[in-house]
């Protein structure tokens, strides 16, 4: 009989889904824990592999009453070695050095040997050419004022007066001219002249005097450049006073040229070290 009061029913089974559930999120707990695990046995092996390399260039602790391996001491001769292959390769370097600063000095001294010289040269044209310095003027103030004073001079006034070689050649034409023409003389001078030049008596070896032979020897020396001595031959010449101003303007041509003679032998002795 029922005294009014229901039984507890049973459990109800558990389904086969919610087994399945169950059984994956334990495998997937296992399988994150051994992962876990894995990691932490690499990580320890890959310090204890770091330990390893660095624990042999560590010095070995010193153990209590063991003793020390001793120090080496230097070889001297070893080091005396050493210093006197240094001391070689210093004194190759110190020696290079000077060789450089020695080359360096002649170079520089050769191109100031050059530049002068080449000024020099061009002043020379240039008084060849009847033309101003221009430049050269300041070139041969700078390069020879102090050393040839008296040479620049020289130059800087045949610069501003110049005479040229052909100059003088024109010149001494009319020299001649004016000489065979006996200007000047007296008709008995010119008489006597003459009569004088018929009959020449002279030893042999000797230089003629008679004056037509003399202009054609200045002529000549003209032309090999020797004004000097054509100068000389024309002031023997009857009536030299009418060529005073050729004989200026030769003298002015020589000395000249001797002034820059001068400066040239300046300019090759210029020191080149």
């Amino acid at each position: 009989m029922s005294d009014g009061r229901s039984l507890p029913s049973p459990p109800a089974a558990a389904s086969p889904r919610g087994l399945r559930i169950g059984a994956v999120s334990v495998l997937i707990a296992v399988a994150f824990l051994l992962g876990l695990a894995l990691a932490l046995v690499l990580v320890r092996r890959q310090n204890a592999r770091d330990d390893a390399m660095i624990l042999p260039t560590a010095l070995p602790a010193a153990q209590p009453g063991a003793v020390s391996p001793p120090v080496p001491t230097p070889d001297a001769a070893l080091l005396t070695a050493r210093q006197e292959v240094l001391a070689g390769q210093i004194a190759a370097l110190e020696a290079r050095s000077a060789a450089l600063s020695a080359s360096a000095s002649a170079a520089g001294g050769q191109a100031v040997r050059a530049e002068a010289l080449l000024t020099a040269v061009a002043a020379r044209r240039a008084l060849d050419r009847g033309v101003p310095l221009g430049a050269l003027d300041a070139q041969l103030l700078s390069r020879f004022g102090q050393t040839q004073p008296r040479a620049v001079a020289l130059v800087r006034a045949a610069a501003r007066e110049p005479v040229t070689l052909e100059e003088l050649r024109q010149g001494l034409d009319a020299v001649g001219t004016n000489a065979a023409a006996g200007v000047r003389q007296g008709w008995i001078d010119s008489l006597r002249r003459e009569l004088g030049t018929l009959v020449v008596l002279r030893q042999v070896g000797t230089t003629s005097q008679l004056p037509t032979d003399r202009l054609a020897r200045a002529r000549r020396l003209l032309a090999a450049g020797q004004v000097e001595a054509a100068r000389a031959e024309v002031a023997q010449l009857p009536g030299a006073d009418d060529a005073a101003g050729w004989l200026t303007a030769a003298r002015r041509y020589v000395l000249a040229r001797q002034a820059l003679d001068a400066l040239e032998t300046a300019a090759l002795a210029v020191p080149i070290g």
